[in-house]
């Protein structure tokens, strides 16, 4: 009993302390009414003209308001050979889920500035286009309704199901990416979305994922937790990932 009672305790700590200190984080950097906060562009792309070369972009960013404390929202960016302009693609709770357009490609997400999660240029990049278009074409939950906060299908599900149209995308969302691991195509049990190991999944609820991209994640109500294999590092919910 006095092991269980260990365990226990270790992972209310390993979900609820990091919870307890991103919220503190919050508090001390909150300012301003969220609506009116900063959108515009975080420096991350220049201008599409200055890249003559197909691109894909990954990007995610802390959520809005207090979702912020464990959430954040990801979203991808791609531009053909020789375009003049780049594409955004978004899935939000507001009208139409799927947005193209509608924001900044790299654009700070109401105030909080975006992390690069994948990045690919040239003939590898203009590879991926086709897939990434079909997936975004095809994704299944693509009308009005659709979108769920918790435990998904939210904007990281979506994101989630792009990458795992291409493999090749070898990335993984950042553990703050509540949803990414609802299952979007009905699968339970299946490859994870690199294609490089396993995801078991109760429904968004709960999981266990063991891959080479993703390493090692324990997923309990949406938050994760886990070990970074490749770049070796710890992973918590709420902060993210801790490198060594």
């Amino acid at each position: 009993m006095t092991f269980i009672r260990i365990a226990l305790l270790a992972l209310v700590a390993l979900f609820l302390v990091p919870v307890a200190i991103s919220a503190a984080l919050y508090w001390l950097r909150a300012s301003g009414d969220w609506r009116h906060a900063d959108r515009s562009s975080a420096g991350l792309l220049p201008k599409a003209e200055a890249l003559p070369g197909a691109v894909v972009r990954i990007f995610s960013a802390r959520t809005v308001s207090w979702r912020g404390i464990v959430a954040t929202h990801s979203w991808i960016v791609i531009k053909d050979r020789d375009a003049r302009a780049y594409r955004r693609f978004d899935y939000t709770a507001w009208g139409q889920p799927i947005w193209v357009d509608r924001f900044v490609p790299d654009g700070n997400w109401f105030g909080n500035a975006p992390a690069m999660i994948f990045a690919a240029d040239g003939a590898e990049a203009e590879a991926m286009l086709p897939r990434i278009r079909k997936a975004v074409t095809e994704y299944p939950y693509a009308r009005p309704g659709d979108y769920v906060v918790w435990p998904g299908p939210n904007s990281n599900t979506f994101v989630a199901a792009v990458m795992a149209a291409v493999p090749e995308i070898r990335a993984s969302l950042p553990t703050t990416a509540i949803g990414k691991d609802f299952p979007y195509d009905g699968r339970w049990i299946g490859w994870t979305p690199s294609g490089t190991g396993i995801r078991i999944n109760l429904g968004g609820y709960a999981g266990l994922t063991i891959g080479w991209i993703e390493g090692l994640e324990l997923n309990l109500l949406g938050g994760v937790a886990g070990i970074d294999l490749r770049r070796p590092g710890i992973k918590l919910p709420a902060l993210g990932r801790v490198g060594l």
